[in-house]
C-alpha cells in the first residue's frame, strides 16, 4: 500500500526551508510571505515560475526560494 501524503495546510501549517513541495500545494498569502522573507520584498509569483513548482519534481520550499533568486539574477 503506497504511503499517504501528509495534509499539508498551505493557508496556515508552517513553512521552512526544508518543507516539501506536495500535490496539494498552493500559492497561497502564507507562501507568499515565506518567500518574501527569504527572496526579500521583490518577491513577485509569476506564471512560469508558478508551472515550475507545480512540475511534480520532488522539491522542497527552500529549492523553491533558490530557484526564485537564481530567476531574479537572469532578469536582472
Amino acid at each position: 500500500m503506497a504511503e499517504q501524503e501528509s495534509a499539508f495546510d498551505w493557508h496556515s501549517d508552517h513553512i521552512t526551508e526544508s518543507t516539501p513541495v506536495t500535490s496539494t500545494y498552493r500559492n497561497t498569502q502564507n507562501v507568499r510571505r515565506f518567500l518574501q522573507e527569504n527572496c526579500g520584498p521583490d518577491f513577485r509569483f509569476n506564471r512560469e515560475f508558478m508551472a515550475w513548482i507545480k512540475n511534480g519534481e520532488a522539491k522542497t520550499m527552500g529549492e523553491v526560494a533558490i530557484e526564485w533568486q537564481k530567476r531574479s539574477k537572469r532578469k536582472g
